[in-house]
This record gives structure tokens, sequence and C-alpha cells, in this order.
């Protein structure tokens, strides 16, 4: 299940679990095989328990002195994609059923049978306000009841969860309710000034958790004007929620301002926003990251903004008959393509001989292949097979130069480049290279 961008009028329920043993059934049956329980703390995780899956079926269970929290079940990688959460109570033992459609359910537990009952209520509310808008409605007692019962399912379930886990995320969780008609613009506009008022930022039990996280992620990428805006008035819009979600958290541990700003750079990151999310790196989690001693964020944000598409790919340089040449030195190319091999490579050498192949009469195209390479001597031979491309060596390979450079996990690595040296693709095979030369 993939974490996706919330929606100013609605914030996503979250699955939320729990103590003696988190039990239940995954569906379909032959996709899951481990799960993984970690119990989230302010800016990090720690490591719970584990079980299998067998024919759809698991039962962790939860040591007896593992705290009370948020538990985070992962069940694929990446771990930050494929999970779920689940509150913790240490008083009550936790059945759920997980389908890969629908999301999680709970059969047992009432602390997470409330979170889920209040949430899909208020969200249901809120859409109604939504389409109200939406539809034009002018049906002002339409509205005034939608506000009353909102109003009737916060304080009901506030007194209903006196003391229990889950009163943390619905207290917290208040939404804005109008006390009379407005415009949709007073709507939204009161609505992002009260955005706040129920937030408890310091709240340790809402910091070990996702929700809190989410709830910022979303003002910051969602608390924007009604008004048609231009990409650029977009990401001036989101930075200036950014600045305000700072403001609101001056006082907040740096460990969870760490994962916040990281959070909020990754979600610009996935959706293109590269002014909103340099700015979030540069004003904020540069700083945060290097006084925390973590230069392992610092060093993935740099790779990622060097090799994002659009940048200019970095230089490489090699040796062609006893002369030096160079990426940025190569003309007169429509698209260049670097790949990153090894003549120890079985894939590499399947791949790059039958790209040569298809790409050897093709004037428009030129290939830098680099070698990561222990030493030359069966890069040499290899090499020497395809004449047609310019070839470099990177000796110490994955702790070589241009394996840093380019951020080389696996070989081959391709990255297509546009006639100015700009990453426009980065394919997952020759196949997929030849395809896109084809139809851009």
């Amino acid at each position: 299940m993939k974490r996706t961008l919330l929606t100013f009028f609605l914030l996503a329920t979250f699955g939320l679990q729990a103590q003696y043993s988190i039990s239940g059934t995954f569906m379909p049956a032959k996709d899951y095989k481990w799960l993984i329980a970690y119990r989230l703390k302010p800016g990090t995780q720690n490591y719970i328990a584990q079980s299998k899956v067998q024919n759809g079926v698991f039962n962790l269970k939860i040591p007896e002195n593992a705290k009370p929290g948020t538990y985070r079940l992962v069940y694929a990688v990446p771990q930050e994609e494929f999970y779920f959460d689940v509150i913790y109570n240490g008083k009550e033992n936790v059945e759920l059923a997980f389908n890969a459609t629908e999301g999680v359910s709970f059969i047992t537990s009432e602390e997470n049978k409330l979170f889920n009952s209040y949430f899909k209520k208020i969200n249901d509310l809120e859409k109604q306000f939504a389409s109200f808008y939406t539809n034009q409605n002018t049906e002002v007692k339409e509205y005034e009841s939608i506000a009353t019962q909102m109003d009737n399912i916060q304080k009901t379930y506030e007194e209903k969860t006196a003391g229990m886990m889950v009163h943390h995320f619905i207290k917290a969780n208040h939404p804005y309710i109008p006390s009379n008609y407005e415009s949709v613009f007073q709507y939204v506009n009161n609505k992002k000034d009260n955005y706040f008022k129920a937030l408890e930022l310091n709240n340790a039990v809402l910091q070990a958790s996702g929700f809190l996280t989410d709830k910022l992620a979303n003002y910051v990428f969602t608390a924007l004007p009604l008004e048609t805006m231009t990409e650029k008035e977009t990401e001036n819009a989101q930075i200036e929620n950014v600045n305000t979600v700072s403001a609101n958290i001056q006082n907040v541990d740096a460990k969870y301002k760490l994962l916040l700003f990281y959070t909020l750079w990754a979600q610009a990151s996935a959706s293109d926003y590269n002014t909103t999310s340099d700015y979030i790196y540069d004003t904020y989690l540069k700083t945060l990251a290097t006084e925390a001693g973590n230069q392992e964020i610092v060093n993935q944000i740099e790779a990622h903004n060097r090799l994002r598409l659009g940048a200019i790919a970095p230089e490489i340089k090699w040796q062609k008959n006893s002369i030096q040449s160079s990426l940025r030195s190569l003309e007169g190319a429509d698209n260049y393509i670097i790949v990153f091999w090894s003549s120890t490579c079985s894939h590499c050498l399947r791949e790059l001989p039958a790209l040569h192949d298809e790409l050897k009469n093709n004037q428009n195209v030129k290939v830098v292949a680099v070698g990561l390479e222990d030493d030359d001597s069966t890069w040499k031979q290899e090499s020497a097979r395809m004449p047609h491309f310019d070839h470099a060596i990177a000796l110490g390979k994955w702790e070589s130069e241009y394996a840093d450079l380019y951020a080389i996990q696996k070989t081959p690595t391709y990255f297509i480049l546009n006639q100015d040296k700009r990453i426009i693709a980065k394919p997952e095979s020759d196949k997929e290279i030849i395809d896109f030369l084809e139809n851009q």
C-alpha cells in the first residue's frame, strides 16, 4: 500500500496497531512471505519482532518488555513504501486483515477500531463539505447540518477515547468546523488559519507516529490558494507553508525536525517540485543532518540533485588514443548515453554488445561506457569488442570516483542525455534505451 499525497480537504486514514500479539491475514496470500514490526520513536524506529506469513496468515509475538506506541508493520521492500501503522497499547491483542486493494481493517483492538471509525466518519463529512462547495450548493441548513454532525462526532469520540492512546490522535485531528455558512474562500482560509490550533507538536505520542508528519506534509503541499497558479507560484506557496511549519516547530526535538524535513524533501522531490525540495534542503535539512552527524542524508540528497532529470550530467574523463577526452568535449550528437558496466557482469556482457550493434550506425547518438573494474585485464578485451563506444575505466569498482559520483548501485546502469548533456531519462535496459530514442 503506497503512501500518497493527501488532499487539503481530507486526511487519509492511517492503520495503527498493538501488544501481546499482532496477528491476522494478508490477501492475496501468495504475495506475502514476511512481516517485520518496528516501534516508532520521534525521528527513528526500533526493531520489535518479525513473523513468517504462511498461506496469508501471520502471528507476531510482541516481547513482554515492548512499550506501547505506534508500531510500523513492513511487508515488502522498499520499506518506506510498503507498510501500515498500528496502535499498540500494551493491554490488548490486535487481529487484523490486510488486503492489497483496500488496506487494513481491524477485527479486534478497540484502539485501532475507534481510530479507523473516527477517521472514516470525519473524512466522510469533510467530503460532504467539499462536495457542497464543488456543486455550488446554496442550502444553508444542509451546510449547517454537516457542521453540526462533525462537531458531534468530534466531541463524542474525544469523550469515548479519554485515557486511551487513540485519544491523542483524535484530539489533535480536531478539524476546523465553521459556526455559520461560509463561502469556499472563507472556509479554505479559515481552515488554513486554524490548522495548527489542535496539533500538540511536542506530544511524544504524535511524534512517534506517521500521523503528525503526514498532517504537516498535508499542510505544506495542499494548503494552497484556490486560484489557478503557475508551477512557480505553486512552489512559492509551498515554500511559504514550509516556513510556517518551521515557525510552529521551533521548540520541537531536533530528531523529529530532521525526520519531518527529510519527509517534506522526499515528497517534494518525488513530485518534481525541485525549487521546493532545494529550498527545504538548503534552508533546513542540510543543517539539521550535519548537526546530527547524519552524513548519509546529505550524500543521498546531493547525489539525487546532481542526477535528477534536467541536471547536467557530472563530468567523465578518459584517455582515447593517448589523448585526454571528456563528456563535456563530445559534440555533434542529439543524444548521449552513459552506461556503467563491468567486464565481469554477465548482464552487461549481454546488453552492451546488443546496444552497440543497434547504435553503431547511428550518428546522432554517442555512448560513453564506464567500466567499473578491479583491474583492466578483462576490460581491455571486452571493451575492444565495442569500438564505436567511448570507453572510460573506473578502477576501484564500487568504491571508484565515478561510481560514487553517479551513485551506482548495480550494473549496467544507464543515463540518456540531450544535446546539452542534461539527463533526460534513466532506462533500465538496452531495449528501453532503443524504445526511448525511437519515441522521443
